[in-house]
């Protein structure tokens, strides 16, 4: 799994990091840090990170170990 987060659209509500707070972190008041690769027994917690972003700023690729490719 492999996930991007729009920078520019993510406004710092931070409930990604109440809900995956091993993948998500806040440094200083608004500046967000992530695991761009997590491990796949952590995907439940990053879904739903994603899905309640209430700006849709995080996007999450599967990837298929086959073919190192990616697809939604």
């Amino acid at each position: 799994m492999r996930i991007a987060v729009d920078l520019n659209r993510c406004q710092g509500y931070a409930q990604c990091v109440y809900l995956a707070h091993k993948d998500f972190r806040l440094t200083g008041q608004e500046a967000l840090t992530y695991e761009p690769n997590p491990d796949d027994e952590r995907r439940l917690q990053v879904e739903r990170a994603a899905a309640a972003c209430p700006v849709q700023a995080i996007l999450i690729d599967r990837l298929d170990g086959a073919k190192g490719s990616a697809t939604s």
